[in-house]
């Protein structure tokens, strides 16, 4: 089932998500959920407080990114076949000099800005089967495990903009959470129930 994509504005996306355990109610309907509704947004990630859930729990398939003629076989290999789901992760480190790169967010439709990450991570998370992880990503998939992690921490990449920038984009940011845009995915707008 296709859910809607809370949209910035929304309490929920500025909270600290909490842990959840297996016996967390009907989860794999969730994710089935989650996966069919970043889908259906051409999203390359989504967060549990994107729909409305404030909870450690997001997920990710860098697929699309493969089609990139800049990467290499191998980096598009990699990115072709990540596909993953994060249960109550918690970045252990960040490492590297910071570069920037364009970043968008399914919950901030229409604003693409550069965002300053650094290239490698160690983070541990529990996988859908509640399997306990402690891995080390790299590059695109690092940085788009951050953004899905910032939303975990209540934080928006729009958060890490610099004082100019977010000054400029204002009257955007208040539009959207006004419902003021067009989006071809179904979305909830603060202080509306339901809007397409």
């Amino acid at each position: 089932m296709i859910l809607p994509i809370v949209a910035y504005g929304d309490p929920v996306l500025k909270k600290k998500g909490s842990d959840i355990s297996k016996e967390y109610p009907k989860l794999d309907e969730l994710l089935e959920n989650m996966f069919e509704t970043m889908y259906n947004a051409s999203g390359v990630g989504l967060a549990a407080p994107q729909i409305g859930l404030p909870i450690r729990l997001f997920l990710v398939d860098t697929s699309p990114f493969a089609e990139d003629e800049d990467y290499s076989e191998e980096e598009r290999l990699q990115l072709e076949n990540f596909k993953k789901v994060f249960i109550n992760a918690k970045i252990i480190s960040e490492e590297g000099e910071t570069w920037p790169f364009t970043e968008g967010c399914l919950s901030i439709p229409d604003i693409r800005e550069d965002v300053f990450r650094q290239p490698k991570i160690k983070v541990t998370y529990c996988d859908e089967n509640f399997e306990e992880h402690t891995e080390e990503f790299e590059g695109l998939i690092a940085r788009v495990i951050q953004h899905e992690y910032d939303h975990i921490e209540g934080e928006l990449f729009t958060d890490k903009l610099s004082s100019l920038k977010k000054r400029l984009l204002k009257g955007k940011l208040s539009n959207i959470s006004k419902g003021k845009i067009r989006v071809d995915y179904k979305m909830r707008f603060p202080n509306q129930k339901k809007r397409r």
